[in-house]
């Protein structure tokens, strides 16, 4: 018989799209990544890419209109915290924004390292298009339980 993997732990916010509004996701962030036990390098990758899917979400999705929420869920599971940022924007395509940021003639371009940054500091970074907006979902795995092994 399969045993049934434990229902996540999860914490959300909803809150305007406000660009000074970005570190209350930053606080939350690291106050999970705290009681994961993530050290200080791994929280400050986990907490850049929740601010910079938050950026995305408030500039890109909703132009900046604080009328509109963006919603971020940090579920908290054994192996892994897994955080999707929703915003109800129509979406982009992947292609047009998925370059290699690090080419010579991209270097000094002010805009456009965001998704390289999230894919660079986590697990898994993936992109959900519906009719009801985008989802940025982030995953970091965590450490194996101290004492293991």
């Amino acid at each position: 018989m399969t045993e049934t993997p434990p229902a996540p732990q999860v914490i959300s916010v909803r809150m305007p799209s406000r660009l000074d509004l970005l570190g209350v996701l930053d606080h939350v962030a690291q106050a999970i990544c705290e009681r994961l036990e993530f050290d200080c390098d791994t929280c400050s990758k986990v907490t850049m890419s929740v601010i910079e899917a938050g950026t995305n979400a408030i500039q890109h999705g909703h132009r900046r209109d604080a009328s509109k929420p963006v919603d971020a869920a940090f579920s908290v599971y054994p192996d892994r915290l897994e955080i999707a940022v929703h915003d109800s924007g129509s979406g982009f395509n992947l292609d047009d924004v998925d370059g290699n940021v690090t080419s010579p003639e991209r270097l000094f371009d002010l805009r456009g390292r965001g998704i390289f940054i999230m894919r660079q500091c986590m697990d898994s970074v993936r992109f959900e298009f519906s009719d009801s907006g985008t989802v940025c979902r982030l995953v970091k795995c965590r450490p194996a339980a101290r004492g293991a092994g």
